[in-house]
C-alpha cells in the first residue's frame, strides 16, 4: 500500500526535522515568556510532539512492512502523539488568565487534537487495507506543519507584544 509514497516521506521527514528544530530555537528565545503562562508550555510541547510524531510516521513509512504493522504502529505513535494535545486542551478550556472568548478556545482545542486524531484513524483505515487510510494520515501531516508554523509564529513574536 505505501508503493509511491516513498518521496513524500522522504520530504516529510527532513521538513518535520528541519521545523522541529527551528520550533526548539524559537522555544529557547522566549522560554521566559513562555514559562510565565499557563498555556503555552502545553501549547509548545503538543507543538513539538506533534512535529515528532510526523517524524515518526515519514520513518515508519519508509520501512518496509505489512499495511498491518504500519497501521498498528501509526495508531500506537498517533495515540502516543495525542497526550500532549489532550493536556493542552484541558488547559486552554481552563484558562482564566485571559479574557478568550470560549469559541477561541474550543477551535485551539481542535486544532490540536484533530490532525493528530487524522493520522490515528488513518491508521486504523491502513490495517482495514484501505488505501484512504495514507491519505488521512498525509493530511494530518500537512495540517500539524500548517499548525505548527502558526504555533511557531506564537511562541516567537507574539509572546513578546
Amino acid at each position: 500500500m505505501t508503493q509511491g509514497w516513498s518521496d513524500f516521506y522522504v520530504a516529510v521527514a527532513g521538513a518535520s526535522a528541519a521545523l522541529a528544530g527551528l520550533i526548539i530555537v524559537a522555544m529557547s528565545v522566549t522560554i521566559k515568556q513562555i514559562l510565565a503562562s499557563r498555556t503555552l508550555p502545553s501549547r509548545a510541547g503538543a507543538t513539538i510532539s506533534s512535529m515528532v510524531l510526523i517524524l515518526v510516521l515519514a520513518i515508519l513509512g519508509l520501512m518496509p512492512q505489512s499495511d498491518v504493522a504500519l497501521g498498528i504502529e501509526i495508531i500506537v505513535a498517533s495515540a502516543i502523539a495525542l497526550l500532549p494535545p489532550l493536556l493542552m486542551s484541558q488547559r486552554v478550556l481552563t484558562d482564566t488568565t485571559y479574557q478568550v472568548s470560549m469559541l477561541i478556545r474550543v477551535s485551539r482545542v481542535i486544532m490540536g487534537v484533530v490532525p493528530v486524531a487524522l493520522a490515528l484513524v488513518g491508521g486504523i483505515l491502513v490495517i482495514g487495507g484501505l488505501g484512504a487510510g495514507l491519505f488521512l494520515v498525509a493530511a494530518g501531516i500537512a495540517l500539524i506543519f500548517a499548525l505548527s508554523m502558526l504555533n511557531a509564529w506564537v511562541l516567537l513574536v507574539e509572546v513578546q507584544r
